[in-house]
């Protein structure tokens, strides 16, 4: 049975494991980033990856015919390269993923944007299913997003379609009025606490016990967010609108306040064809989106 390597690097942490041609996860494992350190440390652990599976007298490397990659950064998906990335990581632009794998291993790798590969994985076998066109959000750190058409992910020109966290809304930006890390950053201010004392998890445990400030930043955050959706649906015109990110584990209490939020920020004409949805894979969705972007490459290259 045909295995395929999967690689999900994000800022914390490198989920890594094999899948096999039935779409089935068959293990799967975790190690810290350290992004700090930067891309060419990570590339060197994406590599000693691959190692672990393919080294000598290992069982299963005959069967491994593909390395899949999801990563954060801009991605030029054609080279299997960073074309560009945000501070987070340095020195992450120009890393060839591709190159290096495909030179050392001989084995066919592909590489796709991190939140691409959340929406890759949503329409194949999640939220988005059988969708002609989904918008796919990320809601953590900052905001990601990805559209795809007809099974296809927009890239634009560069790569950089979608990149819906910078878009503009008043004198700031999307992902700085409703990403999560403003919410928290929200609340500690309002409460004059140190931000080291709060984190997602707290804002809405504290919240679900009608804690006033937790509960009014929620609903900014919610009010944010649905004039933001509202805005990207204008252009796009989605069937179907995902919500990812950890924040979005929160779904039973964030649901109706987005929705409303969206229906007032939405004409009805086209509110009443937009379904909203939560991301079904939630911390499988990178690793499951690269494996589901190798085999639509693959498939495409055997027409």
């Amino acid at each position: 049975m045909k295995k395929y390597i999967s690689i999900d690097i994000g800022g914390t942490a490198i989920k890594y494991g094999l899948i096999d041609e039935n779409d089935q996860i068959l293990e799967r494992h975790q190690m810290y980033t350290e992004a700090s350190k930067g891309g060419p440390q990570i590339l060197t652990k994406a590599i000693s990856i691959v190692e672990s599976y393919l080294g000598q007298g290992k069982e299963n490397k005959d069967d491994i015919v593909g390395i899949c990659i999801s990563t954060a950064g801009v991605v030029d998906t054609k080279k299997g390269m960073i074309y560009h990335s945000a501070p987070l990581i340095p020195n992450y632009t120009g890393v060839n993923f591709k190159g290096t794998m495909e030179e050392r291993f001989g084995i066919n790798c592909e590489v796709e944007n991190d939140v691409n590969c959340a929406g890759i994985a949503e329409y194949m076998s999640g939220s988005s299913k059988d969708s002609k066109l989904a918008l796919m959000l990320t809601i953590g750190t900052g905001i990601g997003g990805c559209a795809i058409l007809n099974g296809q992910v927009l890239h634009g020109v560069s790569g950089s379609a979608c990149e819906v966290g910078y878009m503009k809304m008043g004198d700031s930006d999307f992902q700085t009025l409703g990403s999560a890390k403003t919410l928290v950053e929200s609340v500690a201010n309002m409460k004059g606490d140190d931000i080291g004392e709060w984190n997602g998890i707290r804002v809405f445990e504290e919240a679900k016990k009608n804690d006033k400030i937790c509960m009014r930043a929620i609903d900014n955050m919610c009010d944010v967010l649905g004039q933001g959706i509202a805005n990207i649906c204008y252009i796009l015109n989605p069937d179907t609108v995902v919500l990812g990110g950890g924040i979005m584990a929160q779904g039973d209490y964030l649901r109706d306040k987005i929705e409303n939020s969206l229906r007032r920020n939405l004409e009805d004409g086209i509110s009443r064809h937009t379904s909203l949805k939560f991301a079904s894979h939630k911390n499988s969705a990178g690793m499951l989106g690269a494996y589901y972007n190798f085999r639509n490459i693959e498939k495409m290259s055997l027409r």
